[in-house]
């Protein structure tokens, strides 16, 4: 292994405008190394089987020889480091980005990856860009073109035939699908953060439509790409309301993925990256596969030191064959959450927890509590649904013990609605300090006033997949609506998504039932830079029965040791 020289000082950087078609020589300005001369292909052309042409930026280190592949491909632009605009007011919370400047968004840095012997690959996506053609963003045909790009890459002369896929968001989107073909160059992967069944996790929770980012998300690809035949995935959602065929075929086969996986996710990014990244590492059928989850945010967390050097000891040992000790890594690396960026780092053998006791805490209406056992009594709570502010019901449980929650929980409720035939239930579950004061943790685009975790549910969609549900974990078809009959109660599974969090002697755990958003976003007017549900179905007064032969409760992952 040779030691990484610090770039040289007297070296003037190159500026992006003058980084012409074809080979440049460069000065790129790495964070980590300093001053780093070179060599830039930009705009390669690489033909696709149909006939169609996708382009490239190859950059690759200034010196002869054959070197492992970093790739990522999207649908954003691959030339620049772009502003990222779409954060408006927000743009301050996202944290500390490092990187140089020549670093597409969520992309591999090749102020990183070039001194340390790699060359980075970054691809557009057929529709952006130079690569003309339709976009259809998160399916098979763009999987299939990022595959192809693979297989060129493995065979050029500066290659030396493991190409390793790697980055945030969007492109790690893509590595699911690509990884799903399974092409015979791709060797590692890195997918950090991403959903990859888009029904459940962007564009509908829990079966309500999101009226905020999934849409502006849309609109800002349109934006970019002005001239793009693009799928219009807004009316898509407004025709497809349940999971159907579309969606089924916006959805890779991750028990197809074979290759080695780094895996990262977050406690934070609920209601986008948060649980398609769980699935993915479950789903997958990779002998060799790590998971690494932290409770902070996104970005600043994939370009944070401490994560690149576990991501270069990754292909390090898969794309250069180095035998670094890589495969001691424990195979899960968890983050329990005790405060706003405070927590302590756990390891484990896998993902749920093999140490966690599924316990039950009952609904009591009497004193809006959480009780080890079943009240003998029945009781009814409500709240108007129409409300604002007063469309909610809480009940709190004080823990005697420090007690570590990791994973999905669960809420079971019996309900009935006075004057609908269906309701949209929003969940929260928040820690309460000593003081009585919420405990807030990074959220949603990283947003700083955050709860432990969300869940969401229309009672219509409440029917189950029984072969995929888990006692934690109810998965729910979305397949066909279930009304409800005039004073019909029926009871829900409420799937909250996976967090980590400590809850010490003398804090509460806050169960939030509510109409609406339990938190609100903080943006900017007319930017949806979160998740919004402003098409719900709700409707007069909202009742939940607990107590006697309505085992209402929230089933909670209590770990051991």
């Amino acid at each position: 292994m040779t030691k990484q020289m610090l770039g040289n000082p007297k070296l003037t950087v190159t500026p992006i405008e003058d980084i012409k078609e074809g080979i440049n020589h460069i000065v790129v300005d790495s964070i980590q190394y300093g001053n780093q001369e070179m060599i830039m292909e930009k705009d390669v052309a690489v033909p696709m089987s149909d006939g169609a042409v996708l382009y490239v930026n190859v950059i690759r280190p200034n010196k002869p020889g054959k070197f492992p592949v970093v790739m990522s491909a999207d649908t954003y632009g691959k030339d620049n480091k772009p502003k990222i605009t779409n954060m408006g007011s927000l743009w301050p919370t996202l944290g500390a980005i490092p990187t140089s400047s020549i670093t597409p968004e969520e992309s591999p840095d090749p102020g990183f990856w070039v001194p340390n012997d790699y060359v980075v690959v970054k691809v557009a996506l057929r529709g952006s860009a130079k690569s003309k053609g339709a976009l259809y963003p998160w399916g098979l045909s763009e999987a299939k073109d990022y595959a192809e790009v693979i297989e060129w890459a493995g065979q050029q002369e500066w290659s030396n035939g493991n190409v390793g896929t790697n980055g945030v968001s969007y492109l790690a989107v893509t590595q699911w699908w690509v990884a799903s073909l399974n092409p015979s160059h791709l060797k590692a992967m890195i997918p950090w953060e991403g959903l990859n069944d888009m029904y459940r996790e962007i564009a509908f929770h829990g079966g309500i439509p999101d009226t905020g980012f999934y849409r502006f998300w849309y609109e800002g690809i349109v934006a970019r790409w002005p001239e793009t035949e693009i799928e219009d995935l807004k009316k898509e959602q407004k025709l497809h309301t349940m999971f159907d065929e579309y969606w089924k075929g916006k959805q890779a086969d991750l028990s197809a993925i074979k290759v080695p996986m780094f895996v990262c996710a977050s406690w934070s990014t609920q209601g986008l990256h948060n649980r398609g990244t769980f699935e993915g590492f479950k789903q997958a059928s990779s002998e060799d596969k790590w998971l690494k989850i932290h409770g902070r945010k996104e970005w600043e967390s994939y370009y944070a030191r401490e994560s690149l050097e576990q991501q270069k000891e990754f292909f390090d040992y898969y794309l250069k064959g180095i035998e670094n000790d890589w495969k001691d890594t424990p195979k899960v690396s968890y983050e329990v959450r005790d405060k706003f960026y405070r927590g302590n780092t756990k390891i484990a053998t896998n993902f749920p927890l093999p140490n966690t006791k599924e316990t039950a805490l009952y609904l009591d209406g009497s004193d809006m509590t959480l009780k080890d056992l079943q009240p003998e009594a029945s009781t009814k709570v409500s709240y108007n649904s129409e409300s604002e502010g007063k469309d909610e019901v809480r009940f709190n449980k004080v823990f005697n013990e420090d007690t570590e929650l990791t994973g999905n929980m669960k809420l079971k409720l019996w309900v009935s609605a006075e004057e609908a035939d269906d309701m949209d239930l929003f969940v929260g579950i928040k820690k309460i300090n000593k003081q009585g004061e919420e405990v807030n943790f990074p959220d949603f685009n990283h947003i700083e006033h955050g709860q432990v975790a969300s869940g969401w549910l229309r009672i219509s969609h409440r029917e189950l997949d029984t072969e995929k549900s888990t006692p934690l974990q109810p998965w729910h078809k979305h397949e066909t609506e279930l009304k409800l009959a005039k004073d019909e109660i029926v009871p829900v599974e409420i799937e909250i998504l996976p967090s980590s969090t400590l809850f010490k002697k003398g804090e509460q755990l806050e169960v939030v039932v509510k109409a609406s958003e339990v938190v609100k976003g903080n943006s900017t007017p007319g930017l949806k830079t979160r998740y919004e549900h402003e098409e719900t179905v709700n409707k007069g007064v909202h009742n939940i029965y607990a107590g006697d032969k309505y085992d209402s409760h929230l089933l909670i992952p209590v770990i051991n040791g």
